[in-house]
C-alpha cells in the first residue's frame, strides 16, 4: 500500500497508547543520528506484539494492477454508481484518518502533509474527478474502475497542456487518489510475501487481518504500519504468529528504501530505520537475551499450572490458523480454548463447503490428541469482512456494530448450518465444544440449538456419523448486554467464554483497532471488571465452566486478578502460555482473592492499576 506521505518529508513522533511493557507518553519525534531523512530515524507507535526483529525493509506499495474493464447493463448503472460512491466514502474515511495521524508529526511536516491530504480529500468529495467518473458510468455504461482510469487520463491530458509546471505536476496527486479509489473498489489483498528474503520487515500503511494471516514467520521477521490499534485482529494475529509488531507509527513510510536495515521493537513500540552500528549491536544483544528467557520458560512445559496453595488452573490456546497447532502443543496448552474459524473464509471469493470445513476441523481435533477443542462459529464481519460478503452486503457504516458473527449466521442460516454440520461430524474424532460469538440474548442461543438439532437429524438420516451426545454449546460473553443477562444465559448455555477484547471495546465505546483512541482502551476500567465479575459469578451459580479468552488472559499482569475473581480457565496465544504458567505457579490464590476484592471496591482505573501492579511486584 503506498504511503500518502511524500518522500523527503521529515517524520517520526509517537502515538501514545497502551504500554504493554514499553514506553508511551507524550508524542515527540526521535532521531538516532540527527538526520531528517529516512536514514537514522526512530519512530514510536504501539508495541502490539513483543519481541525484537532486525532485518531488511520491504515497503508494501500498491503497485501496478490490472484494471478490469467491462460494459454494464442499463439496469445496473445505479448499482455501479452506488459501488463507486461506497469506494469514495471509504477513501474519505481513510484520508481523514491519515490526517489525524499527521497531527503528531513536527509542525512543518504536519502542515505540509495536512495540505496534501486536504487536497486528496477534496478530490474524493464532489470534485471534477468524482463527477466525471459518475458521468462516464452513466454515459458509457462501463464499470467504475474503468471509468476512473478514463477520467484520470482526460484530466492528465488537460494538466499536461498547462504552462504552469506546478499545476502540471499535480496529476501525480490525482493518480494517487485514483489508485486509492481503485484499491477500495477491487478490495485488494497482498499475496506476495512468501517471495521475500528471510527475516524481512514489512512496512505498510495498514495490514488487514487477512493480510496478516498470509505472513509466514519463517520468512517475515516482523512488521510495522502507519495505522492500527493494539487490540485489533491484526495485532492479535501478530501475537499468535509470534511476530514482533508495531502499529500506529506516523511518518513510517516517508522516504524509506526497500532493503534498508530496520529494527522493530514490539515491546517498547519502537521502529528504528537504518540505525547506527552500536544500536544494532545493542538490539542484537537484547534479542539474544529475550530468546534465552523464552528457552528458559520451555522447562515449564510439562509442569502443571497450579498455585502455591494447590489450586489448578487450565491453560488453553487461542488458535488463529492451523499452523498454530504445533505451537500450542509445544508450549504446553491443555486444549484449545478458542479456535477462530474465520481463517477458512479469508482471502477467497467463494465459501468453504461442509466437507472442506469438516476436514480442517478433524485435523485440528485429532492433532490435539484427546484435549478439548473449542471451535467458535464464524465471527465474520467488521474488520474481517470476507470478499464474498462485501459483495453481497456492501460496506457497513459501523462494522463493529453491524451484521457480523451470530447475527450473520442467523441471517444466512445455510452458512451457519454448513458450519454446524462440519462441527458435528468433526466431533466424532475427539472432544469438541461449540462457541457462539456476539450473543446478546437467550433467544439467539435457542435458535442455534434448534438449528443444530435439525442439522443433526438430517445427518443421521444420511447415516453420517456425528458426535453423540451433541457437543456442548457455549456463549462468548463479549457484549455488555450478555454480561448483564448472564444469569439467564447461564441456563441456556453449557459454558461461558469471556471475550474481554470486544467486551472492553463495547463497554467503553472505543474502536480497539483505532490507534487514535488507543490510550482510552482499558480492560481495568471498573465497568469492564464489574461485567467480568458479574459473568463469572453467574456461571459459578449455575455450575457451568467459565473461561477468559481475551488478550488479558495471556498477560501475566492480569493473572492474579482473574484468578481472584473466580476464573479457573484461561485461553491465550500459544506463545503466552509459559509466562502465564510461571506467574500462576508463584501465586497464592487466597492472597489474590483478597486483592481482587479490594480492587473491585475501587472506582478509579488508575487506582486499580496501582493496586494490581503493587501486588504483582511483591512476587
Amino acid at each position: 500500500m503506498k504511503s500518502d506521505l511524500p518522500p523527503g518529508v521529515p517524520a517520526g513522533g509517537p502515538v501514545s497508547g497502551p504500554d504493554r511493557g514499553g514506553s508511551g507518553g507524550t508524542p515527540h519525534p526521535e532521531s538516532v543520528s540527527g538526520s531528517t531523512s529516512s536514514s537514522g530515524r526512530a519512530l514510536r507507535g504501539l508495541g502490539v506484539s513483543p519481541g525484537i526483529a532486525i532485518g531488511p525493509a520491504h515497503v508494501v506499495e500498491s503497485g501496478a494492477v490490472a484494471i478490469p474493464e467491462y460494459a454494464i447493463a442499463s439496469d445496473a448503472v445505479e448499482a455501479e454508481v452506488a459501488r463507486f460512491n461506497e469506494a469514495a466514502t471509504k477513501a474519505r474515511r481513510q484520508i481523514k484518518k491519515l490526517k489525524g495521524k499527521a497531527l503528531v508529526l513536527p509542525d512543518s511536516a504536519s502542515e505540509e502533509i495536512g495540505f496534501l491530504l486536504d487536497a486528496h480529500l477534496a478530490m474524493v468529495t464532489n470534485s471534477r474527478l468524482t463527477r466525471g467518473v459518475e458521468h462516464r458510468i452513466k454515459q458509457d455504461r462501463v464499470n467504475a474502475e474503468a471509468a476512473i482510469q478514463a477520467e484520470i487520463a482526460a484530466i492528465a491530458a488537460t494538466f499536461a497542456g498547462m504552462d504552469d509546471a506546478y499545476l502540471a505536476g499535480r496529476i501525480d496527486d490525482i493518480r494517487e487518489v485514483g489508485r486509492r479509489l481503485t484499491r477500495n473498489l477491487m478490495k485488494q489483498e497482498y499475496r506476495a510475501f512468501s517471495s521475500l528474503p528471510p527475516g524481512s520487515i514489512i512496512l505498510a500503511e495498514e495490514l488487514t487481518p487477512a493480510d496478516t494471516a498470509l505472513l509466514d514467520p519463517t520468512v517475515v521477521g516482523g512488521f510495522a504500519t502507519v495505522l492500527g490499534g493494539a487490540e485489533g485482529h491484526t495485532a492479535i494475529l501478530a501475537r499468535s504468529l509470534g511476530l514482533p509488531a508495531v502499529l500506529g507509527a506516523p511518518g513510517l513510510l516517508a522516504g524509506v528504501r526497500n532493503g534498508v536495515t530496520v529494527i522493530v521493537d514490539g515491546l517498547q513500540g519502537r521502529v528504528l530505520i537504518d540505525p547506527p552500528a552500536e544500536m544494532l549491536a545493542d538490539y542484537g544483544e537484547r534479542r539474544a537475551a529475550r530468546e534465552r528467557e523464552r528457552q528458559g520458560l520451555k522447562s515449564l512445559r510439562k509442569l502443571p499450572a497450579v498455585t502455591r496453595d494447590g489450586t489448578a488452573v487450565t491453560l488453553m490456546a487461542n488458535l488463529e490458523l492451523p499452523r498454530d497447532l504445533d505451537q500450542a502443543l509445544e508450549h504446553g496448552a491443555q486444549g484449545i480454548g478458542l479456535l477462530r474459524t474465520e481463517f477458512m473464509f479469508m482471502n477467497r471469493d467463494h465459501l468453504p463447503d461442509e466437507d472442506e470445513q469438516y476436514a480442517v476441523l478433524r485435523t485440528m481435533i485429532e492433532g490435539m490428541g484427546g484435549r478439548t477443542v473449542t471451535a467458535r462459529t464464524m465471527d465474520l464481519g467488521g474488520e474481517k469482512l470476507a470478499g464474498w460478503m462485501a459483495g453481497r452486503y456492501g460496506e457497513p457504516a459501523n462494522p463493529a456494530l453491524g451484521l457480523r458473527a451470530i447475527r450473520l449466521g442467523l441471517r444466512e442460516p445455510k452458512l451457519l448450518e454448513t458450519q454446524l454440520a462440519a462441527m458435528l461430524r468433526a466431533g466424532v474424532h475427539g472432544p469438541l465444544r461449540i462457541l457462539l460469538p456476539m450473543i446478546a440474548s437467550v433467544a439467539e442461543v435457542q435458535k442455534v440449538r434448534e438449528m443444530m438439532g435439525q442439522v443433526a437429524r438430517r445427518l443421521r438420516r444420511r447415516n453420517i456419523a456425528i458426535a453423540d451426545p451433541l457437543p456442548p454449546v457455549g456463549v462468548m460473553v463479549e457484549v455488555p448486554g450478555a454480561a448483564l443477562s448472564a444469569d439467564a444465559l447461564a441456563y441456556a448455555a453449557d459454558f461461558f467464554s469471556i471475550g474481554t477484547n470486544d467486551l472492553t471495546q463495547y463497554t467503553l465505546a472505543i474502536d480497539r483497532a483505532d490507534e487514535q483512541v488507543a490510550t482510552l482502551y482499558d480492560p481495568l476500567h471498573p465497568a469492564v471488571l464489574r461485567l467480568i465479575q458479574f459473568t463469572v459469578e453467574a456461571a459459578l451459580r449455575a455450575r457451568i465452566p467459565v473461561s477468559v479468552c481475551g488478550e488479558i488472559a495471556g498477560d501475566p499482569r492480569y493473572s492474579a486478578l482473574l484468578l481472584g475473581l473466580g476464573v479457573r480457565e484461561l485461553s491465550m496465544a500459544p506463545l503466552a502460555v509459559p509466562a502465564v504458567k510461571k506467574r500462576i505457579r508463584a501465586l497464592d490464590l487466597m492472597e489474590a482473592s483478597r486483592r481482587a476484592r479490594v480492587i473491585m471496591d475501587q472506582s478509579d482505573s488508575g487506582r486499580i492499576a496501582t493496586l494490581l501492579d503493587d501486588f504483582n511486584a511483591i512476587l
